[in-house]
């Protein structure tokens, strides 16, 4: 489902007048700057194109190299008719929450209060015993587990668990049976939900326990629900609610004060309005005014539950880039950072999906990390996509980052990955006077 932008100058970028002079920047970046002195001209015409055929309403880009100013890329508005989108609005940015919540787990882990192969039922041991179907598709005969699931597993999806979202047949019925549907679209898709869904993350890890896995643990990559587990875990690990977690450890020192599980009252005016594309035709799916997002959610939902700006997640991925630091801030060991955004697939699994670029590929800490230099990307870049079509990676080696901001359903509708790079593309050959 999320997919990896095929981004492969950022070694240009790197050497681009555009990093050239610049001061180190630790505090948030200014705003966007003026059209005619936008460097990334090439991506804001395309971005301005986007919103001129009417394929939405905005979008903003945030870009950075090195610890020079972020630059920030916006057109349009946050919803038809809505105020200006630019680096402070408000995005959903659903799987993108999963790098989030893979960052905390491994400042437990560097903590010495999880370990990457400590069984998950040391945390919830109905996990002890789990069974395995034999035809996830179609049935739900099953067979024993012949491993338990671990940390690992869950952030890499090899644990064997499945995902409400692509789940077919029986096995969707007992998830909406078990209330395993850890996310929200809109009002009316949440009424139905919230009537099944667990009300705490430790009663949803309690309810995944209950059901069959799609794999026997450690065996294949799955896209899963194994994120928002991980967030019982952490809860559990370290004593303190989940998002709490999260604020004191990740979003405060940071200075991201733009990223929610429920967005507040005072800040609808810059949240943007999620649409349903159909050809043609664009239709409010989840307006900001009346959003799902305004309520709190059931529990803070790992995979899928936050909602962000550009200049704040450019500061997560500003902190991941320079390996665990941002300015005065250090969240974690250098270590910890490059081992987060390595490859912790178990032995003998592999990670490859149709739509990725065609180069070595595995999966770290909630999102994919690159294996070798390829033109797609450079040798350990790290990211993840959203459902509403954002996207963000940071390659610390090169040390570049990205992140776009769009809210709109189907994933995938629109190329925005790949025409993205090419915009950015052409502005490096510019700044380098190609």
């Amino acid at each position: 489902m999320k997919r990896l932008l095929a981004f492969g100058i950022a070694g240009a970028l790197v050497a681009s007048p555009m990093a050239a002079g610049m001061a180190q920047q630790a505090a948030p970046a200014p705003r966007p700057a003026p059209a005619a002195a936008q460097p990334l001209a090439a991506t804001q015409a395309l971005f301005d194109g986007y919103v001129a055929q009417k394929k939405m309403p905005g979008i903003v880009g945030a870009f950075g190299v090195a610890d020079a100013p972020t630059v920030f890329v916006s057109a349009g508005t946050i919803a038809d008719g809505g105020a200006r989108a630019d680096a402070n609005s408000l995005w959903r940015v659903y799987s993108m929450t999963k790098p989030v919540t893979g960052i905390a787990a491994m400042l437990l882990v560097e903590d010495g209060k999880i370990a990457l192969d400590d069984p998950l039922s040391k945390y919830f041991p109905a996990f002890k015993t789990m069974r395995v179907l034999t035809q996830p598709d179609t049935s739900l005969d099953s067979v024993p587990a012949t491993r338990e699931i671990t940390i690992r597993q869950l952030l890499t999806h090899t644990s064997g668990l499945g995902y409400n979202i692509s789940a077919k047949g029986p096995l969707l019925q007992e998830y909406e049976r078990l209330g395993l549907l850890p996310g929200q679209v809109n009002v009316a898709m949440e009424g139905p939900a919230s009537r099944t869904r667990p009300t705490s993350l430790a009663a949803f890890a309690e309810a995944v326990a209950k059901a069959p896995l799609v794999n026997q643990p450690g065996t294949k990559w799955h896209y899963s629900i194994g994120l928002d587990v991980m967030g019982a875990v952490i809860e559990k690990a370290s004593g303190m609610p989940f998002d709490a977690f999260v604020k004191a450890r990740i979003l405060d020192p940071l200075g991201m004060t733009s990223t929610f599980w429920q967005v507040p009252a005072a800040d609808v005016g810059r949240f943007a309005t999620n649409y349903a594309i159909a050809g043609a035709t664009r239709v409010p799916l989840d307006p900001a005014a009346t959003s799902v997002y305004l309520r709190k959610p059931a529990f803070p939902y790992g995979g899928a539950g936050l909602v962000s700006s550009a200049r704040d997640y450019d500061r997560f991925l500003h902190m991941l880039q320079n390996r665990g630091a941002l300015g005065q801030a250090r969240l974690m060991r250098p270590e910890t950072a490059a081992l987060a955004m390595s490859n912790l697939l178990p032995a003998g699994v592999t990670f490859k999906l149709d739509q990725l670029p065609a180069a070595p590929m595995g999966f770290g800490a909630g999102g994919f990390v690159t294996l070798t230099d390829s033109p797609a990307a450079g040798r350990g870049t790290y990211g993840w996509d959203g459902a509403a079509n954002t996207f963000a990676f940071v390659d610390p080696n090169r040390r570049v980052r990205g992140v776009v901001m769009v809210n709109f359903f189907p994933y995938g509708v629109y190329p925005l990955r790949a025409e993205v790079a090419q915009a950015l593309a052409a502005d490096a050959a510019r700044l380098h006077g190609k």
